[in-house]
């Protein structure tokens, strides 16, 4: 079965979603868990992406190919999972903060997370400190993911976190910040829980955090 997996994991790093498509469903059949599928198939070969896209081995479109070839194979697995339930998976919101307008970075995180268990939230782009707070505090996420981009959208890292805690809800949710200006030091100026320089990093850094 590891030899269906790999191929599975290439087809999914080649952007190949029929393929993809093709081999999720030859794995159903085979009766593997979509579990199974989904973290040695499908998850090994998006993080497989994230990693050359941090080295530069490969670029924008390429990643959003992959991750339409991830999501393809997902879709097929959504009602297997959910079937074999288990306990809830763990909800991360993710959103780039007021004043910046780039979410591809930030969609690469959610199809990650997606891959790896986690039910995710995409409040999408330019998401102020309120709808932050909102957030928390109604769909109550187990995680808070903040994407920038432009160093002169950082400081709203700041104030989002300022008004989770004004509002009283720092202690019911951890915070995750990244981006490209985006350093640990500041990570650690902010209060923030957790720093990740990319998508496979943000997946092991949420695990660590929660």
């Amino acid at each position: 079965m590891s030899d269906l997996f790999r191929e599975l994991g290439q087809h999914l790093y080649d952007g190949d979603a029929p393929g993809v498509i093709e081999l999720t469903r030859k794995a159903i059949e085979q009766g593997l868990d979509a579990r199974e599928i989904l973290n040695a198939g499908l998850l090994p070969g998006m993080e497989r992406v994230g990693r050359d896209f941090k080295d530069g081995e490969l670029f924008i479109p390429e990643v959003i190919v992959a991750a339409r070839a991830m999501h393809a194979g997902i879709e097929l697995l959504k009602p297997l999972l959910a079937r074999g339930a288990g306990p809830a998976s763990r909800k991360i919101a993710l959103g780039t903060v007021k004043g910046d307008l780039h979410d591809i970075g930030k969609k690469l995180v959610g199809i990650m997370m997606q891959g790896a268990g986690f039910e995710v939230i995409d409040l999408g782009h330019d998401v102020p400190p309120e709808r932050f707070v909102e957030v928390v505090s109604t769909l109550k996420p187990d995680l808070i993911g903040m994407s920038a981009l432009l160093s002169t959208t950082m400081p709203m890292m700041k104030n989002t976190i300022e008004a989770i805690r004004a509002a009283g809800l720092s202690g019911k949710v951890k915070i995750l910040v990244g981006g490209a200006p985006i350093t640990q030091a500041w990570a650690d100026e902010i209060g923030a829980d957790g720093f990740a320089p990319d998508a496979v990093g943000a997946v092991e850094c949420a695990r660590r955090l929660l």
